[in-house]
């Protein structure tokens, strides 16, 4: 760190600590000490730190956190996620979105219990981690809202159906605000669709994950410096992904896992999407999966197109399997899936690199690094020290 500072020449606005973290963001609770951006990025969980973040960051501060422990939060180890979180998470193809709703909903829980609650800016699913952006404000009416930010989601064990059970009502007319416990559930026993069991999961965020308005800042701001940015195309597709997504659309479906369902042919994405417009409804992608439909559409709606889609590309299914179920209903719609200019997204219309692949065999986070005694580790820390015993001893002779 201090070479670092002092290769940077910022000596005068950056002091190092080797000192714990959540103890160091304690003592900065009160407003005069508070950070205006605070940057997490740990080695697995950012739990254990979530508590001190919260109070540390100033009123409309910036909280930046990394995620490493994707795993946690996209369904492997649902018991895990729940120590940590406070929320269940669920083995879907959606999973990397889940992961990233279920952090915010943590986040927010954290800041709620200190009257503040959170405004997402970016919030994004990297390779193998999760990166969020919020702002953090102190609100005690905001945070009655929090309560209807949340949802619990119900997933279909045969076809992956997901449905949303918000945890509370908003009713805000003029100057009368009440936020009651909500009504459910909005699911049956079993699946409409293919008649299979549901899975519980969450509570996970059910709000926009981005500021549609700050990502298109970023993209402005990445347009008139990317010379100063080595991956800027990448970073440019990312946003320019983010920027498409339908934000009051919580997860998103893919096209492999609904053709999977079904032992289908994939059809055309842009026919596909079409389909769901010439309907009447919203489609988009999302940064998290190449094959997304995230969409506001009803479960009903999509399994009526992908009937159709299988009278024209007929299949065989074992009678007892969910694909039978469901391909045993007669379509209510008649879909078209003839390709409107409209289905095409800018960003792959400029051909911008939407999902990059890794760049080498084998790519991605290694095993924890060893703590071993007499490392150049401490070494640096001893010269760090070294150095400001040095600082100091200056000031004092001046």
């Amino acid at each position: 760190m201090c070479r670092n500072i002092a290769h940077n020449r910022v000596e005068s606005k950056v002091t190092p600590s080797c000192r714990e973290a959540s103890m160091l963001m304690y003592e900065h609770r009160d407003p005069l000490k508070q950070f205006t951006v605070i940057d997490i990025d740990p080695y697995g969980s950012p739990s254990v730190f979530l508590d001190s973040a919260v109070q540390a960051v100033s009123e409309g501060g910036v909280l930046c956190i990394t995620c490493t422990d994707t795993s946690v939060l996209c369904g492997v180890y649902p018991e895990t996620c729940y120590s940590k979180y406070g929320s269940v998470s669920l083995r879907l193809k959606c999973g990397h979105e889940m992961g990233i709703r279920i952090f915010l909903s943590s986040l927010e829980t954290h800041a709620n219990r200190y009257k503040r609650y959170i405004v997402p800016l970016l919030s994004s699913c990297i390779d193998f981690y999760i990166r969020v952006f919020v702002q953090v404000f102190t609100s005690p009416s905001q945070v009655k809202r929090s309560l209807s930010k949340r949802s619990m989601i119900y997933a279909c064990s045969g076809c992956d159906s997901h449905h949303l059970q918000l945890l509370g009502k908003r009713l805000e007319v003029g100057a009368s605000k009440k936020y009651p416990a909500a009504s459910g559930p909005p699911v049956d026993r079993t699946c409409a669709e293919c008649g299979s069991t549901f899975k519980l999961g969450g509570p996970i965020w059910s709000e926009p994950t981005n500021d549609v308005g700050f990502v298109r800042s970023l993209l402005e701001e990445l347009e008139t410096h990317k010379q100063d940015y080595e991956h800027a195309a990448r970073v440019r597709g990312l946003l320019a992904v983010v920027s498409e997504e339908l934000p009051d659309v919580p997860l998103h479906y893919t096209l492999d896992q609904i053709c999977n369902t079904l032992h289908c042919t994939m059809p055309n994405m842009l026919a596909l999407r079409s389909a769901f417009m010439e309907q009447g409804y919203r489609i988009s992608i999302s940064h998290t999966h190449a094959n997304a439909l995230k969409t506001d559409a009803p479960n009903s709606v999509l399994w009526d197109i992908m009937r159709c889609w299988v009278k024209m590309k007929p299949v065989k299914v074992k009678p007892t399997s969910p694909a039978a179920v469901i391909l045993s209903k007669e379509p209510k719609i008649e879909a078209s899936f003839s390709v409107r200019k409209d289905a095409n997204p800018p960003s792959r219309i400029q051909k911008l690199a939407r999902f990059p692949e890794n760049p080498e065999p084998n790519w991605g986070p290694k095993a924890r690094a060893k703590r071993k005694a007499g490392t150049a580790a401490e070494d640096d820390q001893s010269e760090c020290e070294g150095s400001k015993r040095s600082k100091i001893q200056d000031e004092n002779t001046e």
